[in-house]
This record gives C-alpha cells, sequence and structure tokens, in this order.
C-alpha cells in the first residue's frame, strides 16, 4: 500500500496568496522549498514552505525533513532557548529550544544523507540567521545526532507542522545576534528554569519542543552532564552510541 506521505507528494496540493497580512520577510522565507520525504523519511521530491505548512495538505498526509538543534553551553552545560518573533507565520511568540528550521531542496549539500550532511549543514545556517552565530562556532563535524520523531502539530487552523524531525546537539561557546525578524528573546536555562518555564501558565511553548521534552530532552540533558570531562566541561560528542537513531520515531 502506497503511504499518505507518497500519494501526498503526488497529489494536487493548495496553495496561498500570502501578498497580504503577513510580515514581507516572513512571507519571502515561505518560498524556500523543503525536503518532501515518507514516513521511512526517504526524500520524495521538494515544495516549497508556504504549501508544506498549510494543514489542508498535512492532511492530505503531505510531510518534510526538519531538524531541531539544541546548543549548550559548555561551561555550565546551560541550554540556549529563542522565542520565537511575532512576525513568524507559524508558532509565533512561543519558546523553543534553539533553532528549529528546515534543510532545503535549494542547496545540494543539504540533500546529502550521509552521516546527517545536510541537515548539519543547514542548523550551521539557520544559527547564523536566525542568531547570529557565526559559522565557525557551529562545525558540522562537532553536531552529535540523536534520533529523528514523526510529529504533526497544528498552529492556527491554517497552518501547522508536518515533519521527520533530526535531533542534534551542540556544545559550544556562541556569540548571540538576534535576528529581529526571527527571533524576539533568547536566553540561557538549566534544568530546573526550564521546569519552572513549564510550569508557568504565561509561557506558550512550540509543540515539537513539547514533545522532545517529554519523551527524550531531560533524560539526554542528564547523561550530558553525567559526562563532563576533567575540566567539569559538557561535550556534545559524548553521548555518541547513546539513543539508535537508525529508525524514524513516531509520534503521531
Amino acid at each position: 500500500m502506497t503511504s499518505r506521505a507518497v500519494e501526498a507528494s503526488r497529489a494536487v496540493l493548495k496553495s496561498i496568496d500570502l501578498a497580504a497580512g503577513y510580515d514581507p520577510e516572513q512571507t519571502r522565507l515561505m518560498e524556500e522549498r523543503c525536503i518532501l520525504v515518507d514516513e521511512e523519511d526517504r526524500a520524495l521530491g521538494a515544495a516549497d514552505k508556504k504549501t508544506c505548512h498549510l494543514m489542508e495538505n498535512i492532511n492530505k498526509g503531505l510531510l518534510h525533513r526538519a531538524f531541531s538543534a539544541f546548543v549548550f553551553r559548555p561551561s555550565d552545560g546551560k541550554l540556549l532557548l529563542q522565542q520565537r518573533a511575532t512576525e513568524k507565520i507559524t508558532f509565533p511568540d512561543m519558546w523553543t529550544n534553539t533553532c528549529c528550521s528546515h534543510p532545503l531542496d535549494d542547496f545540494e549539500e543539504e540533500k546529502v544523507e550521509k552521516d546527517q550532511l545536510g541537515v548539519r549543514v543547514a542548523a550551521s545556517r539557520k544559527l547564523e540567521h536566525e542568531l547570529g552565530i557565526p559559522k565557525s562556532q557551529t562545525p558540522i563535524d562537532e553536531f552529535q545526532y540523536l534520533t529523528r520523531i514523526h510529529y504533526l502539530a497544528p498552529s492556527d487552523g491554517l497552518w501547522g507542522e508536518h515533519e521527520v524531525d533530526y535531533i542534534l546537539f551542540l556544545t559550544a561557546d556562541v556569540s548571540v545576534t538576534p535576528n529581529l525578524n526571527e527571533i524576539r528573546d533568547y536566553k540561557y536555562v538549566d534544568k530546573a528554569e526550564l521546569q519552572a518555564m513549564f510550569e508557568d501558565p504565561s509561557n506558550s511553548f512550540t509543540p515539537w519542543f513539547k514533545l522532545i521534552a517529554r519523551d527524550f530532552l531531560f533524560g539526554w540533558w542528564d547523561e550530558l552532564l553525567a559526562r563532563r570531562d576533567s575540566q567539569g566541561k559538557v561535550h556534545a560528542k559524548s553521548l555518541a552510541g547513546l539513543v539508535d537513531g537508525s529508525k524514524v520515531v513516531k509520534m503521531v
């Protein structure tokens, strides 16, 4: 039987005119082309972000590749969070992990699947774009891939997410110069501080971040802290082999 994601990739898909009512820069970025995949993360082709994030298409099964990067400070193991800008078309004003975005079909290197090269390259690119972190501070080979999750989450009825999301950890001292069209705030938190944020009803969080935190983040964070080096620093690469990342973890 053909998967719903495969059928959706071949279907006539809904589009929408973003000319009015949305931020011009965010509208431009919606023309970038995501990599369409099936439920096992096999590439099927490409479609623009606008098409990929419309719930009408998601409800047909349309699925694309993404990543969620978590940057930890080596000296104390604190996690860098961002709050998405009000201008964002999907999930505006919500707190989330350091950077969440997509490898693009527009760049050949970001389509390379071996050793997750494409998503690593995309993560370095977007950390610079969203948070102004120089690529020299986010070397591609320093990202530790953990696993992939398949999830679906509506945003506001019109928009949503349906992704195979690669989870990447990075430990690095980084210089943040936020792009205010992308993020409105950022902060470093320890585990207790993040738990307190989750318990505060005045905060809202992206659905993928809540899923990752619920099922994975805190346990992996414990491992990261437990594997400090002799100088007391944490290293994302110390988590190599902790998780079997060969399969897509279905969370839908």
